[in-house]
């Protein structure tokens, strides 16, 4: 038996919710081989982040050259870099095995607050990593970051970021809509030329640890399968919506998304 596979590139979540563990349930869910090459551990659960202890640059390069120069991978998806020498080592890897269908949810703040990525790195982020990227998946606070400006709060503002963010070299920009408090659920696709909308009924829940890293794994799975992009976002948003649709009440804070759900209304 042949399966598409799948790398992510992240950190790693003890809490189970987030980062490489959250990647590798939603490849397995998608019918996809997955492969990890972590970049930090972090002490977490569903109050917040307590600590964050990045590898070191020896240890990453070793886990990458180890899948790369061996295994291979249909789809890359990065998630928490941590720093510039981290971005530059990724970033150097993948163009050295001219890696294809590379997803980077540029991961900087968890949901608890705690900074994930260093203030250095978000200048290597932008002009190493995301020329190279296939499709780049902020939030709107990311975004913002990203851009150098003030958060976004409406629609027109969000769509003028998504051709704004695509000047910064991705092939295609996903920003993700969840942060607007008004209405529906509203996700943009910017392909370069047109702005597709991916709408869904906004879900009363708290309990939303690790969407953001289960949406952008998602996508990598369906492009390593060989979805195109609008078809792989697509079936990445009813996965995810699926997941924070019968999130889970567990722990004391925020609680993580359901990565089985998808299977679930599927069958």
């Amino acid at each position: 038996m042949t399966l598409a596979k799948t790398l992510t590139i992240a950190g790693s979540d003890s809490g189970g919710g987030a980062g490489i563990q959250a990647d590798i349930k939603t490849f397995q869910e998608l019918h996809t081989f997955g492969m990890s090459v972590i970049t930090a551990l972090t002490a977490q659960n569903t109050l917040g982040v307590h600590g964050v202890f990045p590898q070191s640059l020896e240890a990453i390069e070793a886990q990458l050259e180890a899948v790369l120069s061996d295994i291979g991978t249909d789809a890359v998806k990065t998630g928490m870099l941590f720093s510039a020498d981290i971005i530059t080592l990724v970033a150097n890897k993948l163009k050295e095995y001219d890696v294809k269908n590379i997803v980077v949810d540029p991961v900087m703040i968890a949901k608890g607050g705690a900074s994930l990525l260093q203030e250095e790195a978000v200048k290597a982020l932008t002009s190493e990593l995301l020329p190279i990227a296939t499709v780049i998946t902020p939030n709107l606070p990311e975004a913002a970051k990203l851009l150098g400006r003030a958060e976004m709060r409406s629609l027109e503002e969000m769509k003028q970021a998504a051709i704004d963010l695509h000047k910064l070299g991705p092939s295609f920009v996903v920003l993700k809509g969840g942060h607007l408090t008004d209405g529906p659920a509203v996700d943009l696709l910017f392909d370069g030329k047109c702005i597709h909308e991916l709408e869904v009924q906004r879900i009363d829940t708290k309990h939303t640890h690790g969407t953001g890293c289960t949406f952008a794994a998602a996508i990598a799975a369906e492009l390593a399968k060989g979805a195109h992009i609008k078809e792989a976002t697509e079936t990445a948003k009813a996965y995810i919506t699926a997941a924070i649709s019968h999130s889970l009440n567990i722990g004391s804070g925020i609680g993580p998304t359901n990565h089985a759900a998808f299977r679930y209304n599927s069958n």
